[in-house]
Formats: structure tokens, C-alpha cells, sequence
């Protein structure tokens, strides 16, 4: 067992299963979407985008390639909540709070695709 493929499949389908935990509820309900799980959906993405980096195959390029429309997802979503928490003044309002919730949708759909791929990849993998 290869440690490094260990903890790049971890932090994919964690990913994925935060991203899928901050999505679920009602879309323009704030109680139902956490900040701090938004914050932590971004970071362990960064994370796994930084452990994209170092493959060098075709495979490797389109998982880098889903990694970057993740975290460009998440990161508009966070700057979306930043914006109207903090600087606009208008606070999460029901149409705030469903822009934020679909740009995680985007983000999952990314990491549902890596995830697929990272399957399809260990599956052809030949001893």
C-alpha cells in the first residue's frame, strides 16, 4: 500500500463529503449551511489541490483541472458570505444564502467528478 495515494484519496473524498455536508438542507435556509463547515470544505480542497500538483499524467491534469473549479467555487461562495456579512451591511438574506449554497453545488459536482476519476484510475491500475 502506497502511503501517498492513501492520503490523496483521503483528502478527496473528504472533500467531497464536507462539500456534500454544507450543501444539504434547504437552499435558502442560513441555519441549515455552517460557516465554519463552509471554511473547512475550503481548506481541505486547497488541500487536495496542492497534492494534485505533483502528477504529471493526462489523469492527473483532469483532476488538477476539476481541483481548480472547486476551489474557485468555494472561494466565490466564501467571498459572496464575506460580502454580505461583513461589508454590505445587508446580512445573510434568503437569496444571499442560496447563491452561496449553489456555488457549493458547483464545487461538489467538481469533486464528485475527481472522485469518479480517482476510482476509474485505481480500477484500471495494473500490478
Amino acid at each position: 500500500m502506497n502511503p501517498e495515494k492513501v492520503v490523496f484519496g483521503f483528502f478527496i473524498v473528504l472533500s467531497l463529503t464536507l462539500n456534500f455536508g454544507f450543501f444539504v438542507g434547504e437552499m435558502d435556509n442560513a441555519a441549515h449551511h455552517n460557516v465554519y463547515e463552509l471554511f473547512a470544505v475550503l481548506v481541505v480542497n486547497i488541500i487536495a489541490l496542492i497534492l494534485k500538483f505533483g502528477d504529471r499524467s493526462q489523469m492527473g491534469a483532469v483532476l488538477l483541472a476539476t481541483s481548480l473549479v472547486a476551489v474557485l467555487q468555494l472561494v466565490a461562495g466564501t467571498v459572496v458570505w464575506l460580502w454580505v456579512e461583513h461589508i454590505s451591511g445587508t446580512g445573510l438574506t434568503p437569496e444571499a444564502v442560496a447563491s452561496i449554497v449553489s456555488l457549493s453545488g458547483g464545487a461538489m459536482l467538481a469533486n464528485v467528478i475527481s472522485v469518479v476519476l480517482l476510482i476509474i484510475e485505481t480500477v484500471m491500475l495494473r500490478r
